[in-house]
């Protein structure tokens, strides 16, 4: 079956949910995973993502901050959550699919928010940083996203690192500027080295080639200056490395009215 699946740090899903009707609307995702909801779990608009065919949802949100969810059009046959750092912060959410969606071979999506970290890059002065180095030295330990070769697994998120040269405007101007400090890159690249995951948009998209995901609303004219950096991924156990189709960054969202500073980013796979 084909299978197209979305994630998008939504930056409030209440705030933002006639944009997320209109990608909705024009790309028919079979899954979309939303990071950075900021509403409690009976706060979501469920209704409204019913009346766009989404019926089959998994929250896992808090007031104000953070908060992931996956709402879907094919059923799923569970969900489950996991902690990290000692923290019910709402920073993780999975489902499995199987047979209720016709799917032979189960299939994992992990959804993650990772911390941004704050501003400045020293665990000695920064606890926010400290904290995300501890994340992900957590995500690199956690069994379950240590995919074995045969199991389906994908992994997406606001991972909030863009680990590649290429994945920021100026690698040299952000070598200390947190989300690129070589720290992070080592450890988010890390965190994909110990699961052998396959990040989707390197698979197809050169190295040498320049891709964002995030523009500043700091930026007067963030399509001008397109000072961007990808935060936002797409990894794949090797089981399903060969399955990728296609994949699309929906850079036109980061122009919408009221937007996101974040915008999709879209796999299809054949399952």
């Amino acid at each position: 079956m084909r299978f197209t699946l979305t994630t998008w740090n939504i930056n409030s899903v209440r705030l933002r949910i006639d944009l997320v009707a209109k990608f909705i609307k024009a790309v028919r995702p079979d899954v979309l995973c939303l990071q950075e909801t900021k509403c409690i779990d009976d706060a979501f608009p469920l209704k409204r993502f019913k009346r766009l065919g989404y019926e089959h949802v998994a929250l896992n949100g808090q007031k104000g901050y953070h908060g992931v969810a996956i709402v879907s059009k094919i059923p799923f046959e569970s969900s489950d959550v996991r902690t990290f750092c000692g923290k019910v912060d709402s920073r993780h959410i999975s489902v499995a699919f199987g047979p209720k969606a016709q799917i032979a071979d189960p299939l994992i999506v992990h959804n993650f928010y990772v911390p941004a970290g704050g501003d400045i890059p020293d665990p000695a002065l920064n606890p926010k940083f400290e904290h995300k180095l501890s994340f992900l030295d957590e995500m690199r330990d956690c069994e379950p996203l240590h995919p074995k070769p045969a199991d389906r697994h994908i992994l997406v998120g606001d991972l909030n690192v863009a680990p590649h040269e290429h994945d920021v405007w100026s690698h040299k101007q952000l070598l200390k500027i947190v989300s690129h400090t070589p720290i992070e890159c080592e450890k988010l690249l890390g965190v994909q080295a110990q699961g052998n995951w396959i990040d989707v948009a390197r698979q197809r998209i050169p190295l040498s080639e320049k891709v964002y995901s995030w523009w500043s609303y700091r930026s007067a004219d963030w399509s001008a200056a397109n000072k961007g950096r990808r935060l936002d991924h797409i990894w794949v156990s090797q089981a399903l490395g060969d399955s990728v189709r296609d994949f699309k960054i929906t850079k036109d969202a980061r122009g919408w009215e009221r937007p996101s500073d974040h915008v999709p980013v879209t796999a299809v796979l054949d399952l």
